[in-house]
């Protein structure tokens, strides 16, 4: 079946000539969507037809649509595919959006594919990846921070796994590198958005414990007294 982006009309172009954006293909189409079920069905359309992430700005100028009209659209679109049980879903992540296969569904289609099931990380791994998602943007500095040794290992595994990439430089000196999650990391744990992550579990004493040492730090550093200096460690055991 022949998709809108690959009609025969495009067929007398030079094929040297750069392929047309999404929304020159339907230049010459008024659209006239004024109703939530006619957004709806054609986001549907869409997003199933392009097979890959679309840009949220490309979705608005391909149907016409208002900033409101698009993100009511494909809220209530995912809305839709979750209560019915379809077997896809919405999955979006900052201005990228898509559909992808329900998670429940995730044996059948690896079947289909020939792929595996689930994707094998180290307990290492998992921990770097807990981290980047909850604290992103994040630098490999504050990552180690957090987990008290080298990541770089870590880091190279979850990238060339397509769980996490680069997102941009951080202001600091240097200019760090900050890292972010992939839609591929929503995929394979069959989230429809970073929204949907579970709020994390905090041990409030741990967490009252780090500000007080956080605090008393910085009146060391702000009254020059060595004696002030002498804080409580917080020693943590290295792991490989």
């Amino acid at each position: 079946m022949l998709s809108p982006l690959t009609d025969d009309k495009y067929d007398i172009l030079d094929n040297d000539m750069p392929a047309p954006s999404p929304s020159e293909h339907i230049s010459d189409v008024q659209p006239n969507l004024t109703t939530p079920e006619q957004i709806v069905s054609a986001l549907e359309s869409v997003l199933f037809i392009a097979g890959r992430p679309m840009d949220i700005n490309d979705l608005r100028k391909l149907l016409g649509l208002n900033d409101d009209e698009l993100r009511e659209g494909l809220s209530l679109l995912a809305e839709v595919c979750e209560r019915e049980r379809r077997g896809v879903r919405v999955q979006r992540l900052g201005d990228q959006v898509q559909l992808v296969s329900a998670p429940e569904n995730a044996r059948f289609v690896a079947s289909l594919l020939g792929m595996p099931t689930q994707t094998k990380l180290t307990a290492a791994a998992m921990e770097t990846l807990a981290i980047i998602a909850f604290r992103q943007p994040i630098t490999r500095g504050q990552i180690e921070a957090i987990r008290g040794v080298n990541s770089d290992r870590a880091l190279a595994t979850l990238t060339q796994h397509g769980m996490v990439m680069e997102v941009g430089r951080a202001s600091s000196v240097g200019r760090p590198v900050l890292f972010g999650t992939t839609l591929e990391f929503l995929q394979q744990f069959g989230l429809s958005s970073l929204d949907a992550l579970p709020p994390p579990e905090l041990n409030d004493e741990l967490e009252q414990r780090r500000a007080r040492d956080a605090n008393a730090v910085r009146r060391a550093v702000n009254s020059g007294d060595p004696d002030q200096m002498k804080l409580p460690l917080d020693i943590t055991t290295t792991r490989e």
